[in-house]
């Protein structure tokens, strides 16, 4: 894959797309769920996205049900929910794998350009989150216990 850009995905909605549309902009992508001990986070991820959108900013979510089928909705539900109990707003794609044999390219890719502590390049849980630069390159990822409040500053620093 030469460009993170290139990468297939769809989105809730049902159309299929690449991420070329966020080519120029800082991302966060983030790997979500509906039934999480962080599933609060999507009202964080909110406030980002309101917040910094105007600057060049976007959340991107892909729910996932990987970690103890905690995302077992169609994508109908999944979106339902989302508007609904947190007033997302941002884009959410379809539900992908994030580890293993069927990992989603794009996560795969972004395991290896910013892997987590001690260089594990598994993703151990719903709502963790890459921070990718204007030019592409994944800054910085961080744990779900992370909290979206928590990016301010390395989101003030690439904005």
């Amino acid at each position: 894959m030469s460009s993170l850009y290139e990468h297939r995905v769809r989105s809730l909605t049902g159309e299929d797309t690449t991420l070329a549309p966020y080519q120029g902009k800082v991302l966060l992508i983030v790997n979500t769920a509906s039934q999480c001990i962080f599933t609060r986070q999507y009202e964080g991820l909110e406030r980002l996205w309101l917040r910094y959108r105007e600057r060049g900013f976007y959340v991107l979510g892909f729910p996932c049900n990987q970690f103890g089928d905690q995302e077992p909705g169609s994508t109908e539900e999944i979106a339902k929910f989302c508007a609904m109990r947190f007033g997302v707003t941002f884009p959410m794609f379809d539900k992908v794998d994030v580890k293993g044999d069927d990992a989603h390219p794009l996560f795969r890719e972004l395991t290896e350009r910013a892997p987590g502590l001690f260089g594990t390049k598994t993703i151990k849980w719903n709502f963790t989150k890459f921070l990718i630069s204007r030019r592409g390159k994944a800054v910085m990822r961080f744990a779900p216990i992370t909290t979206p409040a928590e990016l301010r500053d390395e989101l003030e620093v690439l904005l």
